[in-house]
């Protein structure tokens, strides 16, 4: 599936766990930070093209109180250094119950890396795992490309408008998009 021919692409935006490092639950441990397979070059290709970058990822570790935001910050870091380096960083600190504006699927992640990169949230691409990612995505205005996993459930992929089988593949569907626009 392509992304909307009509849109104008500057900007990607990342969740974390599962997109761009293996997933570890509730991880605010910098030495457990793997990428997955390719995304260092994935990114890189996106910076490259010109592309502005960004990750928005809920970490309720910092709600549960299983780590505090410093060691959620230091985790990041370390993905800065192994996939990045980032744009703009957007950290949901909240729990699913606690009602925020930031958690996704609710759109204040994506609104706030926009505003951050100074791009409209059309502008964007999201690109994630899981419905949630995509959620948040088309809240707020942006597009959203959904790369599966083993934990992605069936009825996520058939609602995602765009699905790709890699992170590769979906930065590249940005990309097409990018380029398209700047011929």
């Amino acid at each position: 599936m392509a992304l909307a021919p009509d849109r104008v692409v500057r900007g990607l935006l990342f969740d974390r766990d599962d997109t761009l490092v293996v997933d570890v639950p509730y991880n605010a441990d910098p030495h457990l930070v793997v990428p997955v397979p390719g995304a260092h070059r994935a990114v890189e290709r996106a910076r490259a093209a010109g592309l502005l970058l960004g990750v928005v990822t809920n970490q309720s570790v910092i709600a549960k109180g299983m780590a505090t935001r410093e060691q959620v910050d230091a985790t990041n870091a370390r993905v800065d250094d192994l996939v990045g380096p980032f744009d703009a960083w957007c950290v949901c600190p909240h729990d699913a119950d606690d009602g925020c504006a930031c958690r996704k699927p609710r759109p204040g992640m994506v609104l706030d890396a926009a505003d951050r990169l100074g791009l409209s949230p059309a502008e964007l691409v999201v690109i994630g795992d899981i419905g949630a990612d995509v959620g948040a995505a088309l809240a707020a205005g942006a597009q959203a490309v959904l790369v599966p996993t083993p934990r992605t459930r069936r009825a996520e992929v058939d609602a995602a408008p765009t699905v790709a089988a890699s992170l590769d593949e979906a930065v590249e569907l940005a990309l097409a998009r990018a380029e398209a626009v700047r011929s």
